[in-house]
């Protein structure tokens, strides 16, 4: 009997992606998965039911999860969606495991082998598999537009019977895969393009996407790609070199976050204050709390004539490319674990090791395990 892989409809509020695209969905089937999806639960990334090819409609989320051997998901699963699940089963997507205790504690009980793509880990050997890095091209992408959008002024230099009118001046600041893709958005649109992170190893990056690479002294390289936390001092120092240049944009998008905690407060509300009036702040970091002390994520507040925009789930407002994108990631992780059309899950393997957040009973992610085993006592 082939293993049922299945796809439930997406409940969170505003979530417009679906784990597997028809494509992908296909390649599972020659896999020769049996490969089921819940009624509709592709509608709003714009792929019907009836493009899933090679691939049964359930109508409810009910049914379809009491048959799956392996559910795929985007956002974090529900406990009712994982009491929905047979026992042992395997369940795959995002999870913010530090958000969601209680889901974790209901993944132990039904014994449910679950593995997070926020803890993949960011090897050479993972890059296919990185949903955060495909997700946040996404963010970066449309923090860009969204700046164009809520900014009074042009993006690129407009010579016109009128006049010349001058670009604007974006400002990024940090250079991870958001930031990246911020600046060749920003630049496709004609606009003065500067870029900051506390990482030195990205100047050459950011240079080869046509933007300035801000040099402030201060330099913090951590592990696994990230930067580590600054002190009081480099924090001071940073921020006084920044407030010049911040002060001088039209566009300012932050990008700093770090997986798991509060998002860095690099923006106080005198930064703000020294901003020129029409002025526009993009933080992608909002989710976390934000990069910008005046940010309240979710929403567009204007403080002395600037406009801060605290955007949450980014990826889910291009919902068609960014499922692609993360179907793809499953795909590339899943495929080598398949052999056979059997789950053979090598724990040796760190990718393996190192994503897996629970499994047969027990919670294998050292924080995760901490946080909650300090809530049971």
């Amino acid at each position: 009997m082939p293993i049922k892989i299945a796809v439930p409809k997406e409940t969170a509020q505003g979530e417009r992606r679906v784990a597997l695209d028809p494509t992908v969905a296909a390649r599972f089937a020659k896999l020769g998965l049996e490969v089921m999806i819940q009624k509709g639960a592709g509608r709003d990334a714009q792929f019907p039911d009836e493009t899933y090819a090679d691939t049964r409609v359930v109508d409810d989320a009910k049914t379809l999860m009491a048959e799956a051997d392996i559910v795929v998901k985007v956002a974090p699963p529900t406990q009712e969606e994982v009491n929905m699940m047979k026992d042992g089963a395997t369940l795959i997507g995002f999870f913010h495991a530090h958000k969601n205790t209680d889901v974790v504690k209901a993944l132990q009980k039904k014994k449910i082998t679950s593995f997070a793509m926020e803890l993949i880990p960011r090897i050479s050997r993972a890059q296919s598999m990185d949903a955060l890095s495909s997700q946040a091209a996404v963010a970066g992408y449309k923090a860009a537009i969204m700046g164009a959008d809520l900014s009074c002024r042009f993006f690129p230099m407009l010579t016109t019977a009128a006049g010349t009118i001058r670009p604007s001046k974006v400002l990024v600041i940090g250079a991870g895969v958001a930031g990246l893709q911020a600046i060749a958005t920003a630049r496709r649109l004609g606009a003065i393009v500067e870029a900051y992170d506390v990482r030195s190893a990205t100047k050459e990056q950011v240079e080869s996407l046509g933007a300035k690479f801000l040099d402030l002294g201060v330099k913090a390289e951590g592990e696994g790609g990230y930067a580590r936390e600054l002190t009081d001092e480099e924090k001071a120092k940073q921020q006084e070199a920044l407030a010049r240049f911040i002060s001088q944009c039209d566009v300012l998008i932050t990008t700093a976050a770090i997986p798991g905690r509060p998002s860095p407060m690099l923006i106080p509300q005198k930064m703000v204050d020294g901003m020129k009036s029409g002025a526009v702040i993009i933080d992608l970091a909002a989710e976390g709390g934000g990069n910008c002390e005046l940010t309240k994520p979710g929403k567009t507040v204007t403080k002395g004539g600037v406009t801060i925009h605290g955007p949450l789930n980014v990826p889910s407002q291009v919902p068609l490319h960014a499922s692609e994108m993360y179907a793809k990631n499953l795909l590339n992780f899943l495929s080598p674990v398949l052999a056979d059309g059997k789950l053979n899950l090598d724990w040796n393997d760190e990718i393996i090791a190192k994503s897996c957040l629970t499994h047969d009973g027990e919670i294998k992610h050292d924080a995760t395990r901490s946080l909650v085993e300090g809530d049971q006592k």
